[in-house]
This record gives structure tokens, sequence and C-alpha cells, in this order.
């Protein structure tokens, strides 16, 4: 077998495709290969440039591979597509990533260190239990409300229900319900203390971090949206500008645009779904306290003047990512702008 200079590798959980190709652009390999075998195969290999895309186990791979001595490159699934052939198949899909990993104007993402997913699990699990938590409170109130026992919205509202719940002198709730909502009343308060932890360890560990502290000196850029920041981002110097990383979380105007004329629509909404929904609550919460408090920040004034609060929270959004991107490569501090 001769020495091949790039491979595309596609991932699966048990069956992965290989296909190398030399300094030529001559086939040299293609395998089909269990998880088992992997590993072992390319630690025969003279160290070479692997294309992968960035999917489940991506960065576990990645780090596996760079071990090993060969570099490794990252692309977004979206933008290796475009080079499948025909039929999609495992080897087409390896063939794709092979082709794609060569292109000049390729965009690659850099893979994540084990403390990186570490944290991002941390934020996935807060996601899933503040989920969990909303299903099961407007369960219980769609349950009492059966019964005609209704509370106002909020917090208060649901702790009064649940002292309903408990108080078993109250005949407005059969035993039988009463039994199944003091499971689901349980149920909320483990999730809440739960949630409780996970919060505490975010905040930690973005405050652990010099980077971390710089980056919470931006309005609208909190523990949990600094701790995801440098979870998400794990190489800001890959993105050229600060736009770059603000169309990579897809903050900009998607583009519809032929023949000179510009149409502009909505976000594109493209990247890491949940980070771009952090700074959009973020830049919401700088708002919403500009509203009730006034601001001196001129761009902001004039934007709300012009435009509904939440499009207006998308630029600065935008404009926190950038402000952000700008720190996390250039070691500043954030200044505020002066007032002209």
């Amino acid at each position: 077998m001769e020495k091949a200079a790039v491979i595309g590798l596609d991932l699966a959980k048990s069956v992965f495709q290989v296909h190398g190709v030399d300094d030529e652009g001559e086939v040299v390999l293609r395998r089909r290969l269990g998880r088992a075998k992997l590993l072992p195969l390319f630690a025969g290999l003279p160290p070479c440039r692997i294309g992968m895309e960035n999917c489940a186990s991506a960065n576990y791979w990645a780090r596996e591979l760079m071990a090993l001595g060969h570099e490794v490159r990252l692309m977004p699934p979206q933008y290796v597509k475009p080079y499948v052939k025909r039929s999609k198949n495992d080897a087409s899909d390896a063939e794709a990533i092979c082709e794609a990993v060569t292109r000049p104007t390729m965009r690659f993402v850099g893979a994540k260190t084990l403390e990186q997913q570490s944290v991002l699990v941390l934020h996935r699990t807060r996601l899933m239990l503040t989920r969990q938590r909303t299903r099961i409170g407007n369960a219980i109130r769609a349950h009492m409300a059966e019964f005609g026992i209704i509370a106002p919205v909020g917090r208060q509202g649901l702790d009064r229900l649940m002292a309903t719940i408990d108080d078993e002198g109250d005949d407005r709730i059969p035993p039988m319900a009463r039994a199944c909502l003091a499971m689901l009343a349980n149920q909320y308060q483990h999730l809440v203390a739960n949630l409780l932890d996970t919060e505490r360890a975010i905040r930690a560990d973005s405050r652990a971090t010099e980077l971390g502290r710089r980056l919470q000196e931006i309005p609208g850029v909190g523990p949990l949206v600094a701790s995801a920041l440098i979870a998400t981002v794990p190489d800001p110097h890959l993105f050229k500008t600060g736009r770059g990383l603000s169309a990579w979380l897809g903050l900009v105007p998607r583009q519809n645009s032929s023949g000179g004329k510009e149409r502009l629509g909505g976000i594109t909404k493209a990247g890491d779904t949940y980070l771009r929904t952090m700074l959009f609550v973020g830049a919401m919460a700088v708002i919403r306290h500009a509203e009730r408090y006034g601001t001196r920040k001129a761009w902001l004034v004039k934007l709300l003047e012009r435009r509904t609060p939440r499009i207006a929270a998308i630029a600065l959004a935008n404009r926190i990512g950038r402000i952000a991107w700008a720190l996390m490569t250039s070691g500043e501090r954030y200044r505020e702008p002066a007032v002209a």
C-alpha cells in the first residue's frame, strides 16, 4: 500500500469507512473497519491529514488520532454534503470527506479538549433539567386545574399548589390523584435541587479562568454565557474576524442576492443553537434593563427607536459575539465605548 497523504474518515458507532489518496490524488486506501480495528490501522500509517465531519464522537476520535501524530481536520457536515456523488453510502461519504478536506476554502472546526466537553455536558444537563422542570410544573398545574384548583403564574403559584398537595386535610383532591401528584411534586423538587447544583458548577467553572472573568465584563454576558463561549469555541483564531464567529453562530442575515441586488432575510440560525439562544437571552436582559432604567449606549438607543426589542436583541447578540471574539483573541479587557 502506498503512502496516503489525505484520508477521509466516515464516523459511526461500530462500522467506519476509510478513504485515502496519495499526493497525486490516486486512491490508495479504501477500507471498511470495525471499531476495534480503527486505531491499530492509523497507528501503522505514516502521519497524514485526516478529515472528519464534526458529528457525534468526532472530538474523541480527533484527540485519539492526533495523539498518534496525525493532522485532524473537522468540518461541518453541511459543507461536506455537496461533494457526495450520486447515491449516499458510507464509501461515498468517506470519499466526499477526503475531497472536501483538501479544498483551500474549506472551513474547519477546532477539536474540543476533555475539559471543554465536560463543561458542555454540564450545559446540556442543565438544559435538559430545565425542560423537565417546566414539563412537570405544567403537568401539576394542568392536573390541579381539573379539580378547580388554580394558582397564579410563576414559582410562588406553583409553591402554593405544592402546599395544597401536601395538605391531606384538603378534600378537593381525591386520595388516588393526591398520591400521583405527590410523586410529581417530589420529582419536581428533586429536579430543582439538581438544577441548582449544575448551575453552581457552571458558575464556578466560568469564574475559575481569567478568560471567563474577562468575558463576564461584557454587558449581557454572565457566568452561563461565558462558560458556554469558552467550551463551544475551542480556538477563536480559526475565525479571521468577529463577524466570522457571528456567522458561525447564525446571527447574520440570510442572503439571497443575485445580479448585484442584495436581498437580506432573517438570520441564518446556523451553528450552535444553545449558544445562540444564550446570547439572545443575555441581549434581551440588556434591552429590558435599558427600557426600565435607561442607557447611555447611543447605538442601542438609536436601534431601539427603529426596531422592536426582539429584533434589536438579535443585533445586540451579534455585537456581543464580535466583542467576545475580540477579547478571546487579543487578551484585552472590555472597555465601555466613550459617550460622544
